[in-house]
């Protein structure tokens, strides 16, 4: 229980950081210091997701997943947020058109709706009837990727080490796939 209660202060922690950094710091652009750190929140914490089933031999650490999980659906979510409340003012009609003209835009919602679908469905109950729709996360890992090289102009060295990791990940995922059907 005492590891529950520090996990979920951790994870909570990037989000007091925020709300830190815009109230007392007072940033220079806090709309997009937003959308930069609850991106990136996401994208972590949707790779860290990932890597508990790669790394559950080693050390097992699949019954925070969904903790984990649902925090990944949360810092997505305020992402999504910023944008609709800050850029959008709550108009569903420019969402529409800026997501029209802005590909990367309709990519984040894609994966906005499949992360809420996966936490919805993540409590035991719905789980064990939608757990084979929740390996969408790779579909959204792919998403989440390309959503954030394309927000971009250029690609900096971060988004590089985000793309590398993603490759990592995505290879080692498909090697363990490839494993266990040779054990069949």
């Amino acid at each position: 229980m005492i590891i529950r209660i520090l996990l979920f202060l951790t994870l909570l922690s990037p989000a007091l950081f925020l709300a830190f950094n815009i109230i007392i710091v007072e940033v220079l652009e806090p709309v997009k210091y937003i959308y930069t750190f609850t991106g990136a929140c996401s994208i972590i914490l949707l790779f860290s997701t990932t890597l508990l089933s790669l790394i559950k031999n080693k050390i097992n650490l699949l019954k925070y997943r969904r903790m984990i999980g649902l925090y990944t659906f949360f810092y997505a979510f305020i992402h999504f947020l910023n944008f609709f409340v800050f850029d959008a003012q709550f108009d569903l009609n420019f969402v529409v058109k800026e997501s029209l003209d802005k590909p990367f835009i309709y990519l984040g919602m894609i994966s906005l709706f499949i992360l809420g679908f996966m936490a919805v469905t993540s409590f035991k109950s719905l789980y064990k009837k939608y757990y084979i729709y929740h390996r969408f996360i790779y579909l959204v890992m792919i998403l989440v990727t390309i959503h954030f090289v394309n927000a971009q102009k250029a690609l900096s060295i971060e988004q590089w080490v985000y793309l590398l990791i993603f490759i990592f990940i995505m290879a080692f995922k498909m090697n363990q796939q490839k494993s266990l059907l040779i054990k069949r």
